[in-house]
């Protein structure tokens, strides 16, 4: 059994594609927790309109950590995927992770590339140096259940970043899977997202981008910071 965690926050439309893109998953053991955490107003799901369990829950605003964390906290099974609201999956995305972690009795996790709308984000095998310099892990990763940890709850950004690397300081690896498995719509959850030479002189410093290059600059250092990688 999968468990798929689904928080979301506004984003009703977006959620109902992703819902749909998991009908169609070639892997059929799986059901879904849909956590709206105080979405204004309040999402509707008739999760009869599905062909799969769906558990439909609602919690004040807190964040999407917490909407996690609840989330894990009402489930059971041997496989948990925290699945973006935003994400379109392709058809074979869990059974492909799955058999990655059967290949792989030694991996706790499994990951892929994906797309930001046209834009490709690809991963690279699992390396604790390089993951600590940056992030290829995306959210959306399936995770042996007794693997699992809580979400850090206080963290506006980086969430994903985090979380791995304190899987991988628990000793914890990941399984590469070198395909585009899902996409993230634009506009969603990722929306701040800036390409690479954004975070570059002069262009750090332009209107419209300076803004948004200071909000990752500092989040980028809280996350440094609580796992001691700043430089001295």
């Amino acid at each position: 059994m999968i468990i798929v965690i689904i928080p979301v926050y506004n984003h009703e439309e977006a959620l109902h594609r992703s819902l749909d893109s998991l009908q169609i998953q070639t892997v059929t053991d799986f059901q879904a927790i849909v956590v709206d955490d105080g979405s204004s107003p309040a999402i509707r799901l008739q999760t009869s309109d599905y062909n799969f369990p769906i558990q439909f829950v609602r919690q004040n605003n807190a964040s999407a950590p917490a909407a996690r964390n609840n989330g894990f906290s009402l489930s059971k099974g041997e496989y948990v995927i925290f699945w973006d609201a935003d994400l379109i999956a392709e058809p074979d995305m869990l059974e492909k992770m799955l058999n990655a972690l059967q290949k792989h009795p030694e991996a706790s996790f499994a990951y892929s590339n994906f797309t930001f709308g046209k834009k490709k984000m690809p991963a690279r095998t699992f390396d604790v140096q390089s993951l600590q310099k940056r992030n290829y892990i995306h959210t959306s990763s399936l995770i042996r259940r007794k693997d699992v940890i809580a979400w850090d709850e206080s963290l506006k950004k980086f969430q994903d970043w985090d979380y791995f690397l304190t899987l991988a300081e628990q000793g914890k690896t990941g399984v590469w899977i070198d395909e585009y498995l899902f996409d993230i719509e634009t506009g969603g959850t990722m929306s701040e997202w800036l390409p690479r030479f954004a975070y570059f002189m002069p262009f750090k410093w332009l209107p419209g981008i300076s803004r948004k290059v200071k909000k990752y600059e500092g989040a980028k250092y809280i996350i440094q910071a609580k796992h001691h990688l700043l430089n001295d």
